[in-house]
Order: structure tokens, then sequence, then C-alpha cells
């Protein structure tokens, strides 16, 4: 939603953070546009949260600069933001009423009954849950524990919604509709939102713009599409997805493509992204579900002979594992059909794909 935002609602620059002599965030700059749903994704420790705590307010950097709407705020105090935030482990009040709860913001802003009493009302009704005002909130279950939690920071109507692993107390079910959930209050309200999690699968679906974090630095930034089809390095094509990340040597290029010597087995021909040389050994991946096992290979896609060692029914999908170039194991993975008699451990097969499915990875060449 809005993700051509002209107006940058959020703008960090130049954010360092360090602890002793660890590097939690290394001089990080992201812009968030207005009514943008962003999310930092990347392993634990790769300092994604320390960066939403600097913006919350909530840590202090040791450089660099945070402004919202404009307005210099790296040293604001939290309270004085006009940020909403929602954590993990929901952090409601247990001695309060669910009502009074989602009411605690407003009553800090001194706010009047008669208005608490509507604002509350509406929160209820945009998280669907109009009839639970009056309860504890011990005897909800997670998922409207987290719903309630969400009422209560959207209630005084912040500027930004910050969210640290707000689904990660919940079972694999649950954190799927909630996904959902949160992705439609986001495109109701048209809410600014950074969001922290872990999850590739969650960030794929609920995000405008991911933001993909290694070892305190950005590694990349680009919609869900863009980082899944067109990932720059080996980190981002492996952390997003499936993926065959394979090695070759340049052999030249050919109109806007880079050709390929692929382990001295075949030809691989990829579009050409950024330049290369000749003898230059580079890193390039294709998903498994760009790859077709096929008996008549169609011209002018990159074609690999092999043997299929495993075949693996996962429900859905079927995932075949192709031992080609010697000890190089490739994946690919088609839709399980009942009529399929499927290919065998053992059989000879040709594996192709397009030539516009390979994507060649920025300074990834040596072999790991």
């Amino acid at each position: 939603m809005n993700a051509q935002a002209s107006h940058h609602k959020l703008e960090i620059s130049e954010l360092r953070k360090t602890y002793g002599p660890v590097t939690a965030v290394a001089r990080v700059s992201l812009d968030v546009g207005e009514g943008e749903f962003v999310t930092l994704l990347g392993p634990s420790g790769s300092g994604k949260t320390t960066l939403l705590m600097m913006v919350a307010g909530l840590t202090w950097p040791d450089s660099g600069e945070v402004r919202i709407d404009g307005r210099r705020c790296t040293y604001l105090p939290s309270h004085k933001r006009d940020i909403g935030v929602v954590f993990q482990n929901y952090a409601l009040f247990p001695h309060l009423s669910v009502h009074e709860n989602i009411a605690f913001p407003l009553r800090m802003r001194r706010m009047s009954d008669q208005d608490i009493s509507r604002k509350v009302g509406q929160a209820l009704e945009t998280v669907r849950l109009p009839d639970v005002g009056a309860r504890e909130t011990s005897a909800l279950s997670g998922g409207q524990q987290q719903r309630i939690a969400l009422a209560r920071c959207i209630v005084y109507e912040p500027s930004i919604i910050l969210m640290d692993e707000p689904l990660g107390a919940l079972d694999k079910k649950l954190r799927e509709e909630m996904q959902l959930e949160i992705k439609h209050l986001h495109e109701k309200l048209g809410i600014t939102v950074l969001y922290v999690t872990h999850d590739q699968e969650e960030a794929m679906v609920m995000s405008d713009k991911i933001c993909l974090f290694n070892e305190g630095s950005i590694e990349q930034v680009g919609t869900p599409e863009e980082m899944y089809f067109s990932p720059r390095s080996k980190f981002a094509a492996s952390f997003l997805g499936e993926s065959n990340i394979l090695h070759a040597s340049v052999k030249g290029t050919r109109d806007d493509r880079a050709v390929l010597d692929f382990q001295g087995s075949a030809t691989v021909e990829a579009p050409l992204r950024f330049d290369v040389r000749a003898g230059q050994d580079v890193a390039f991946m294709v998903r498994p579900e760009s790859i077709v096992i096929a008996d008549e290979p169609e011209s002018g896609r990159n074609v690999v002979e092999g043997v299929v060692r495993d075949r693996i029914l996962t429900g859905g999908v079927t995932k075949y594992f192709v031992e080609v170039a010697g000890e190089v194991t490739v994946s690919a993975t088609s839709l399980t059909m009942r009529s399929e008699r499927g290919h065998r451990p053992g059989d000879r097969v040709r594996l192709d794909w397009s030539v516009h499915d390979t994507v060649v990875l920025h300074g990834d060449g040596a072999a790991q």
C-alpha cells in the first residue's frame, strides 16, 4: 500500500549502536514513506530489534539521526515521539479490564470519559472484538490478546506503529491468521508500520517493503517481489525462500546476457545485471519452482543433465533432488498430481529453466 509515497514519515540516517566491542547496528540509513508497511527482516542478532528500539526512543544511538515527520527526535523521550509500540508479550495490564487496557493511553492524555468510551468502542470494532470490553485480559486467547494490544496501540492514532515480533508467541495457524489481520488493519487505516520479524514468510505476506539485515547492516531493501526474484547476494537469496545457489565461471557476454561455464558440464546464460569479466568466478541462483524436469527441453532455455537421487512428496508439492556436474545437487519442485508417475531415484533426467530465472549474485563467486 502507498509504495510510491512521496513523503517520508520516518527518516533514519547513519544510525550506529555498539555494546562494548560488538557493533549491533553499523551506520544504517532507511526511509519509510507515509502509509508504508516496512519489515525489518533478519536472523537473531542481526540488529533489527536494536534499530527498532532506537526509533522507539527506548535505546539511544551512539551516532546518527532519527526524524519523524521531518522533526529530529533522535534523543527525544519515547512518549514525545507520537509512536505506538506492540511487543511479542503483548504487555497488557492483568489487573485491568480489556476496556481499561485500551483506555489507558487515552487517560494518560487526559481525554474525557465520553471521548474515551467512544474511541475504545471504535478500536474494539476495528479489531473485530466489540463485545469483550468488560472481560479480563487473562480470559482471552493469545490471538485475542494480540488484537487488544493492537487496539491499545491504534486507539490514540499514533504517527507510526512499531511492532517487535508481535506474533512470535502464537502457534502456526493463529500466526498466519493474525498476519492477515494486521495486513488488513494496515490497509484499512493507512497507518505507517515498522515491523520486526525473523520469519521470511511473514515478511513476504505483510510488507510493502522488506529491509533485510545481516550482521548489523542492511543487506538489501526492496519489495517482496524484488527480494524474492532479484536478490543481490548469496545471503539474500538463501534467507528468503528456497534456492539453488550454484557456482560457475564467466565465459563472456552476449547481447544483454552473461554466458557462464557451469562446472564444465553445461553452458548457462543469465541476464547481465552488473559488469562481469571472462574467467571471473560467480555464484548464480535458480529457484526450485523455476526448474522443469523435461523429456524434451525447450530451445532457448538453460539445460543441465543429471540423476535423480531423491524424491520427496510433501503434500501439494513434490521435491526432486538431482545430482548434476559431479557432486552438485539441484532441487526442483512441481505440483503433486495424482496421475503423475513421477521420476524415481536413479532416473537420468534433464533440468531446464528460463534464462530470466537465472540470477547472478553480486560479489559471491567463492564457493562455500
